[in-house]
């Protein structure tokens, strides 16, 4: 269900250290690693940490996985109807990679939720 989660860091190489210790505490390893951003897992990344030099008040998604593209649709669909507002119609997304199909959504209060399908 549970796709990633991501939140945002005032400085990358501190709260990388941190979680490389929690996270290999649990079995997961560092799977990404660029100059703006971290992630971990056991076979790809689902907890993520981008660096920015103030995060944002209140700052994190969740992605939820999908089955494939008409779910994609129907949950932003369902969400959209349900109070939420749209943050990035459903589409392909090839700078997360070939088959990245995502939508994006603002929750009541402003959180960020994305629905996503590799498929």
């Amino acid at each position: 269900m549970i796709h990633h989660i991501g939140y945002e860091v005032a400085d990358l190489a501190r709260s990388a250290r941190f979680y490389d210790a929690v996270f290999f505490a649990l079995g997961a390893r560092r799977t990404y690693e660029s100059h703006e951003a971290v992630g971990w897992g056991r076979e790809g990344s689902v907890f993520w940490i981008t660096s920015r030099a103030k995060p944002k008040a209140g700052y994190g998604h969740v992605a939820l996985a999908a089955a494939g593209r008409a779910a994609v649709r129907a949950a932003w669909e369902a969400g959209a109807g349900a109070g939420g507002t749209s943050d990035g119609d459903p589409g392909a997304r090839p700078e997360y990679g070939p088959t990245y199909y995502a939508a994006y959504l603002r929750d009541p209060d402003g959180l960020k939720v994305e629905i996503v399908t590799g498929a």
